[in-house]
């Protein structure tokens, strides 16, 4: 287990808006906002595009249609982001996956992010997953 403590900091209140892409918009924000560490606190809203990379699978997944934000979740850094997105169709299918790029706002998407005190959130490249993985620092603030 790697570990480090942080302390809540400011909580953003952020609106993507019809056409942005959810991933990409996510990671400028953070760069931008020079943001080290926060966490998606709450999402509400609907794509019309989800593309999804599901488990153990190396391509993603497009899914169209009117689809509505049932959970995104994940961590957020200008170091990277790992988000978890599932989405339900018109007739409540679920689906749900690692959220990649061109997954395009329908209507509207209302997130609130919990940014961390005192953390750094980098990702490296693990030996043993093959994946850029989460490795959590602390930082003086």
């Amino acid at each position: 287990m790697i570990q480090v403590a942080g302390r809540p900091y400011r909580v953003h209140v952020l609106r993507l808006l019809p056409g942005e892409d959810v991933r990409g918009s996510l990671a400028t924000w953070c760069m931008e906002q020079g943001i080290e560490a926060a966490v998606i606190v709450s999402a509400v809203g609907s794509l019309s595009v989800a593309n999804l990379r599901y488990g153990g699978r190396s391509e993603g997944s497009l899914i169209t249609g009117d689809l509505e934000v049932c959970s995104l979740s994940g961590t957020l850094s200008k170091h990277g982001l790992h988000l978890h997105l599932s989405v339900a169709d018109g007739d409540g299918r679920m689906s749900g996956g690692h959220l990649l790029t061109g997954s395009l706002v329908r209507t509207t998407l209302e997130l609130a992010v919990q940014e961390i005190g005192g953390v750094r959130l980098l990702r490296r490249h693990d030996e043993r997953t093959g994946y850029e993985e989460l490795v959590p620092e602390p930082i003086t603030p």
